[in-house]
C-alpha cells in the first residue's frame, strides 16, 4: 500500500485530524493550571496540593505512555488513539461536576491515563503511514495542534471562568475536545501499514532496555529532556518575574502572555519542512539557537523586548521539538511507539526535575538564575546534536562500506573513466 502523501486524496484532512488530537490532548493536560488560585479558594488547599492537579494528570500520563505504546503494538494505532481523546473529553466535562477536591484530583489521574492513548501512538502512526519526504511536515502539524491546546489551556479556560466560574470552564472546554476528537475519529485514515505484534505487553521491558541501548534514540531522549526542561523552566517563573517590579503586571495580563503560543504553531510546521529539505540536525542547531538567543534576550528590562524574546524562545523550542520527536520514529526500527513513549518520558521527566531546580535558582539568583539554568540545558542539548550529527555520519559510513580501490583511488572514486 502506498504511503499517505501530499497530493493525496485525503492527506490535508489527515493533517486536520492530526491538528486535532495534539490540540485535545494538550488542552485538557493543562486546562487546571491557569485556576490553581480558583481551587485553592473554593476547596480550601494550598497551592502547593492545588497543583496536584496538574502534576499528576502529567506523571500519570508518562507512567501510562509506555503501557498504551506496547498496547497499540497488539491492537492497532487508530482505535485506540480515537477512545485516548474521545474519552479524556467527556471526562473533561465530568470534571467540571467534581463535588470535592479529591474527587476532581482521582478524575484528573484518569485522565492523565486516558490521555496516555495518543501522543506516544501518535508519532509511531505518523512514522507508518506518511511517506518519509512529508515526515517533517506531518509533525510538524501535530505539534501545532499541541502547541495551540497548551495556549488554550491555560488561556481560553481563564477567559471561559471570569464569563462563568471554574466549573463551566472546564466543561465548556470539555465541549470543544469534544468536537475536536470527532474530527480526529472522523478525518484520520485507518492504518494501512501496521502489522500487529502480539504478546508486546510481555516484551515491554526488554523492548525499553534494547531502545535505551541505542545511542541514536539515547541522545533524542537527552534532547527531549533538555528542551522540554528549559521550556517548563521558563514559563513557570516568567509570571514571577512579570508580576514583580518593575512591571507589576496582574495574572491576567500575564496569562495573555502564553499568546506567544502561536509561534510555535508556525515554527513547528515551517521548521519541520525545513528539516525535510535541509536536513534535520542543521535545522535542529537553528532552532537551540533560537531559543537560546530568547531566553538570554528576556534578561533585558524593556517589557516589549521581553515578550518578544520569549516569543522567539518558544518559536525555536516547539521547532526543535518537532524534528526530535519525528527523528525518533525514523531512528526506531521496530516497536517505534514504544520508543517514541520513552521519548515522551524523558520529555515529562525534564519538565519536573528541571522546573523544581529553576525554582530554587529563582530563589536565590532571580531571573538570570533561572535563565542560567535554561541556557545551561540548550547548551548540551547544542552538543546533543552535534552527537547525532556524529552518528548519522558513521551509520552512512558503515552502510557504504569500504570502496577504495587498486592503484590509490579514493573512496567512491569511479572505476573505467
Amino acid at each position: 500500500m502506498p504511503y499517505l502523501e501530499r497530493g493525496q486524496q485525503g492527506f490535508g484532512r489527515a493533517l486536520a485530524a492530526l491538528f486535532a488530537g495534539g490540540f485535545v490532548t494538550f488542552a485538557i493536560l493543562y486546562s487546571t493550571q491557569p485556576l490553581l488560585p480558583v481551587l485553592s479558594a473554593d476547596f480550601h488547599v494550598s497551592p502547593a496540593v492545588a497543583s496536584l492537579s496538574v502534576s499528576l494528570t502529567t506523571a500519570i500520563l508518562a507512567i501510562f505512555m509506555l503501557l498504551t505504546s506496547a498496547w497499540s503494538e497488539d491492537r492497532g494505532r487508530k482505535s485506540i488513539m480515537v477512545a485516548s481523546v474521545l474519552a479524556s473529553s467527556v471526562l473533561a466535562i465530568l470534571t467540571a461536576l467534581a463535588p470535592s477536591f479529591l474527587s476532581l484530583l482521582v478524575l484528573r489521574a484518569v485522565v492523565g491515563a486516558t490521555l496516555a492513548g495518543l501522543p506516544a501512538i501518535a508519532m509511531a502512526y505518523v512514522n507508518e503511514e506518511f511517506h518519509p519526504a512529508t515526515l517533517g511536515i506531518v509533525m510538524g502539524m501535530y505539534v501545532s495542534g499541541t502547541s495551540v491546546g497548551g495556549m488554550s489551556g491555560r488561556i481560553l479556560v481563564g477567559a471561559m471562568s471570569d464569563l462563568w466560574s471554574w466549573r463551566g470552564a472546564l466543561a465548556g472546554l470539555g465541549i470543544i475536545s469534544l468536537a475536536a476528537s470527532i474530527l480526529f475519529w472522523r478525518g484520520l485514515p485507518v492504518s494501512r501499514h501496521f502489522t500487529p505484534k502480539p504478546g508486546a505487553l510481555r516484551r515491554l521491558a526488554p523492548s525499553l532496555a534494547a531502545k535505551l541501548r541505542d545511542p541514536g534514540l539515547l541522545t533524542l531522549y537527552g534532547l527531549g529532556f533538555v528542551l522540554m526542561g528549559g521550556f517548563v523552566t521558563l514559563y513557570n517563573y516568567l509570571g514571577y518575574e512579570l508580576m514583580g517590579p518593575p512591571y507589576h503586571l496582574s495574572q491576567t495580563w500575564v496569562g495573555l502572555i502564553f499568546l506567544v503560543y502561536l509561534s510555535g504553531t508556525f515554527s513547528s510546521t515551517w521548521m519541520g519542512r525545513l528539516a525535510d529539505k535541509h536536513g534535520r540536525v542543521k535545522i535542529l542547531w537553528v532552532g537551540l539557537g533560537l531559543s537560546i538567543a530568547g531566553a538570554l534576550l528576556t534578561l533585558a528590562q524593556p517589557l516589549g523586548v521581553k515578550i518578544a524574546a520569549t516569543a522567539l524562545f518558544t518559536s525555536g523550542f516547539f521547532g526543535s521539538h518537532a524534528i526530535a520527536s519525528a527523528w525518533v520514529g525514523k531512528r526506531a526500527k521496530t516497536e517505534k511507539a514504544e520508543a517514541s513513549s520513552l521519548y515522551l518520558l524523558f520529555y515529562y521527566a525534564g519538565s519536573s526535575l528541571a522546573g523544581v531546580t529553576g525554582g530554587f535558582l529563582w530563589t536565590r539568583f532571580g531571573w538570570p538564575g533561572v535563565i542560567g539554568l535554561i541556557v545551561g540545558l540548550l547548551g548540551v542539548g547544542l552538543l546533543l546534536a552535534g552527537g547525532l550529527q556524529h552518528l548519522e555520519r558513521r551509520t552512512i559510513a558503515a552502510a557504504q562500506g569500504p570502496q577504495g580501490s587498486a592503484g590509490g583511488q579514493p573512496v567512491g572514486a569511479h572505476h573505467g573513466r
